[in-house]
C-alpha cells in the first residue's frame, strides 16, 4: 500500500503517540496535534490524504471541524475517534462526510485496518477520475476534428441527447468514425463513471457473438468447460456501443429488444434470467428501414435502436474538413515516426480535396500515414500523392452528364482538376531533374523558357523550394 500523509487531531497524548507509533510502523507519514485549532491551521497550510479526528477536543467540536472540512477539502477523508460511541453519534458524522469512525479504546489492528480502507477509497476515487479525465480527453470534440455545419449540428445533438439514457443510433459510411461520436456521448453521460465497452457485430459468428454478449454456463455447449460472464454483465451501468448492428441474426435480434425493453436476458444454456442496466448506442452503415422491408431486420427493434438516429456524414460531403484532418494525421504521423514534414503543397492539398474518399476518414488517415513514411523532403507534393491515390476514375461518384452542356461543363471540371494535378506534377519532375534550373527545365521538356515560367506561376511552383528540396536529399 502506498504511503499516506495522515493527521491525528485528538487532545490524548497517549492517542496520538499510539497512532504516530502504529501507522509509522506501515510507513505513513504521520503528524499530530492536541487542539482543534492547531488541527485546522495544518489542514490549511498542508496538504493530507486522511485525518483522524477526535469529536471531543478542548476548543472546537470535532462536528464543526468535520463541516469545515467538507466544504474546504473536498476529497479529504477523516475517520473519526469518539469514546461516547453512541449509533447517535456514528450516524451524524456519517451524514456530515466521515468515511469511518472509531470507538475508544481501539485496537492498533482496527486502527490499522480502517486507515487501510480509507486509503484505498481515496485510492479508488482518485483513479477513477483520472479515467474519467482520460476518457473525455479521448472523446472530446476536440479530438473530432472538423468545423463544417454538419459536425457542428452533430455536436449539438449529442450535448442534447447525452445527459439522457436514449439509445442512439449512429448511421453513415464505412470510416466515419463512429464510435469516435459515440464515445462523446458516453462522455457527457450520467454513466462517464462507468465503463464504456465497444463491440464489432460483424467480427464473429453468431453463436461466438451470442455467447459474448450474453454470457453463457458451464455446459452449455462443447468447449464450454466454465461459466462466461458476458459483455451486458460487464458493461452494467455503463455503455455498450454496437458496431455493424445489421450483423446480428433474427434471434439475437430478440434477446437484445427483451434487453432493451425490460433489461433481462438469459445467458447461453442458463434457466435463470439476469438483469442489466446498460445504455445502448448502435451505429450501422447500412440501410436499416430497407432490411425490415426484405425481412432480414425486426421492425420492432428497428424502432428501438432508431428513438434518437444520428447521420454521420462521409468525408466527401465535408470536404472543407479534409485540411483540417490532414493536418491532423501529419502532425501525429510525424509525432510517431519522428520526422519533420511542413505540410502539403498546394497542389497536393487540392486533390485531397477533390478525391472522393470512398473509405472516409479512416482512408485519409492511412494515406497521410503512409505518406509520412515514404516521405524524404520536408513537404508533401503530387507526385507523393499520385503512388497513393487512385485517380484514374476521377468522375467516380458523379452523376453521368444528361445533355452537351453538362458534358462541356464536367470536361472542363475534368480538365481543370485532373489535368492540372498532372501538369503540376509534370513541372516540379522537369524542375527536379534539372537541379531546379529553369532553363535547363524547359529545354528538357521541349518548351520555351517563358512559356514553362508562365506554368510555374500558374501553378505557384517556386523553383527555389524545389533546389532546397534537393539540397536536404544530399547526405551531410
Amino acid at each position: 500500500m502506498k504511503p499516506a500523509k495522515i493527521l491525528v487531531i485528538d487532545d490524548e497524548s497517549v492517542v496520538c503517540k499510539g497512532c504516530r507509533l502504529a501507522l509509522s510502523n506501515e510507513n505513513h507519514v504521520v503528524e499530530t496535534c492536541m487542539t482543534g485549532r492547531e488541527g485546522m491551521s495544518l489542514l490549511e497550510e498542508g496538504e493530507y490524504d486522511l485525518v483522524l479526528l477526535d469529536m471531543k477536543l478542548p476548543d472546537i467540536e470535532g462536528m464543526e471541524i468535520l463541516r469545515t472540512i467538507n466544504q474546504r477539502k473536498q476529497g479529504l477523508l477523516v475517520i473519526v475517534m469518539t469514546g461516547y460511541s453512541t449509533v447517535q453519534n456514528a450516524v451524524e458524522a456519517m451524514k456530515l462526510g466521515a468515511f469511518d469512525y472509531l470507538s475508544k479504546p481501539f485496537t492498533e489492528e482496527e486502527l490499522i485496518l480502517a486507515v487501510q480502507r480509507a486509503i484505498e477509497k481515496k485510492r479508488l476515487v482518485e483513479e477513477n477520475l483520472f479515467l474519467r479525465k482520460e476518457l473525455f480527453h479521448r472523446f472530446s470534440f476536440e479530438n473530432i476534428i472538423g468545423e463544417s455545419p454538419k459536425i457542428l449540428s452533430i455536436f449539438e445533438q449529442i450535448e442534447k441527447v447525452a445527459p439522457t439514457d436514449s439509445t442512439v443510433l449512429l448511421y453513415g459510411e464505412s470510416g466515419t468514425g463512429k464510435e469516435l461520436f459515440a464515445g462523446a456521448i458516453h462522455a457527457r453521460s450520467q454513466r462517464v463513471h462507468r465503463q464504456f465497452i465497444a463491440v464489432d457485430c460483424s467480427t464473429l459468428s453468431p453463436n461466438l457473438l451470442e455467447s459474448e454478449l450474453f454470457g453463457h454456463v458451464r455446459g452449455a455447449f462443447t468447449g464450454a468447460v466454465r461459466e462466461k460472464e458476458g459483455i451486458f454483465s460487464v458493461a452494467h451501468g455503463g455503455t455498450l456501443f454496437m458496431d455493424d448492428v445489421t450483423n446480428l441474426n433474427l434471434e439475437i435480434q430478440g434477446k437484445l429488444l427483451r434487453v432493451l425493453e425490460i433489461g433481462e436476458y438469459k445467458p447461453v444454456g442458463a434457466s435463470h434470467i439476469q438483469k442489466t442496466d446498460v445504455r445502448i448506442i448502435a451505429a450501422t452503415n447500412r440501410d436499416l428501414r430497407a432490411m425490415v422491408e426484405e425481412g432480414r431486420f425486426r421492425e420492432d427493434l428497428f424502432y428501438r435502436l432508431n428513438v434518437f438516429p444520428i447521420y454521420i456524414p462521409p468525408l466527401r460531403e465535408r470536404k472543407e474538413d479534409i485540411p483540417k484532418l490532414a493536418y491532423h494525421f501529419l502532425r501525429h504521423f510525424c509525432r510517431k515516426t519522428g520526422k519533420r514534414i511542413e505540410g502539403f503543397s498546394d497542389g497536393a492539398l487540392e486533390s485531397l480535396i477533390h478525391y472522393n474518399w470512398p473509405g472516409n476518414v479512416r482512408q485519409l488517415k492511412n494515406v497521410v500515414e503512409r505518406l509520412v513514411i515514404m516521405a524524404d523532403n520536408t513537404k508533401l507534393d503530387l507526385p507523393h500523392l499520385f503512388d497513393q491515390l487512385q485517380t484514374n476514375r476521377p468522375w467516380m461518384g458523379r452523376p453521368i452528364p444528361g445533355t452537351l452542356k453538362e458534358l462541356h461543363a464536367e470536361k472542363k471540371r475534368l480538365l481543370e482538376e485532373t489535368f492540372g494535378q498532372i501538369q503540376q506534377a509534370f513541372l516540379i519532375n522537369a524542375l527536379r531533374a534539372s537541379n531546379g534550373n529553369i532553363t535547363r527545365a524547359a529545354e528538357r521538356v521541349g518548351m520555351q523558357r517563358p512559356n514553362f515560367c508562365a506554368l510555374l506561376k500558374k501553378h505557384r511552383i517556386s523553383s527555389a523550394y524545389i533546389k532546397e528540396e534537393i539540397q536536404n536529399k544530399k547526405p551531410d
